[in-house]
């Protein structure tokens, strides 16, 4: 195996995109109608550049199209199913505010996929040791079963700020929203399972099909472990005081944290601070798992 890329090649431009991404997720909540809208397009575009890229300069050209290949295409793949069928998530309709539809799904979703899933395997690789390891066998594939249940809560609890909000802004409706959560009417549980359900058969693909490169961390990924930190941050506070949904910022909060306070309390506790001072990060490579 090849060794890393140098921080800087994947650290600056992925430093500089969380940048502009942060600058206007700020802006959202001061903004409204067409222009909160287009700035959601803008975000997630934004998002979908930053993980792609750090991607593909972090781990070379297989994980790139590996992580497009699950995340994208696959969430295509599902979301055009869930509009057909109503399975997995529950029946639904998306608006036309979020741009061009392809199958009644707005282009700019399945980014929201990519977006996301890949800072929640990266956290969840550094949470299961993405250091090395001696052998294989009944270890590996626990720690790896534990890496994809960690990575895909990751990624689905997301969901739970994420629905409620766009819910709220008429960008997509349910057609039965029963039973749902407490506090977060409109929206069934059926959709919090299948995000779950696509979450661990994404994961799952993703290391086989992105290789050994994606079983190890380092330096080069404390942007991507800023993004899910400042995502859960954001959204908690956002949710409780710009956008008046209390209760997504409850579950959310609460869903999220399973990986995201073990995440922080784990860069406090190794001294790994996600920031852009890194600059020569020790590789770690891990064992086939």
């Amino acid at each position: 195996m090849t060794g890393p890329a140098p921080a800087t090649r994947a650290t600056r431009p992925a430093w500089a995109l969380l940048a502009v991404l942060v600058l206007a997720q700020i802006c959202y909540p001061l903004a409204a109608g067409e222009t909160r809208a287009g700035l959601t397009v803008a975000t997630v575009v934004l998002g979908y550049l930053l993980s792609v890229g750090h991607a593909l300069l972090s781990r070379g050209p297989r994980a790139a199209a590996a992580l497009v290949a699950v995340a994208t295409g696959g969430g295509f793949a599902i979301e055009a199913l869930g509009v057909a069928t109503g399975f997995p998530f529950g029946s639904y309709d998306y608006s036309g505010q979020l741009g061009p539809k392809l199958a009644g799904v707005p282009l700019v979703i399945p980014l929201a996929w990519t977006w996301m899933a890949w800072p929640a395997w990266l956290a969840a690789v550094r949470l299961t040791g993405g250091g090395p390891t001696r052998g294989s066998g009944g270890a590996g594939v626990g720690r790896t079963a534990r890496r994809i249940a960690l990575a895909a809560l990751g990624l689905a609890t997301w969901d739970l700020f994420l629905d409620p909000q766009m819910v709220a802004e008429g960008y997509w409706v349910w057609r039965d929203a029963t039973p749902a959560l407490p506090g977060l009417p409109g929206i069934p549980v059926s959709n919090y399972l299948g995000w779950l359900l696509f979450a661990v058969l994404l994961m799952s693909a993703l290391r086989p099909l992105a290789g050994p490169a994606v079983a190890a961390t380092d330096g080069r990924d404390d942007p991507m472990l800023a993004l899910y930190l400042w995502t859960y941050a954001s959204s908690v506070l956002a949710h409780a005081v710009f956008l008046d949904l209390p209760a997504s910022a409850l579950w959310g909060a609460a869903g999220m944290a399973v990986t995201a306070v073990p995440l922080a309390v784990t860069l406090l506790r190794t001294g790994r601070h996600p920031g852009p001072a890194d600059r020569n990060p020790r590789p770690r490579v891990d064992a086939p798992a």
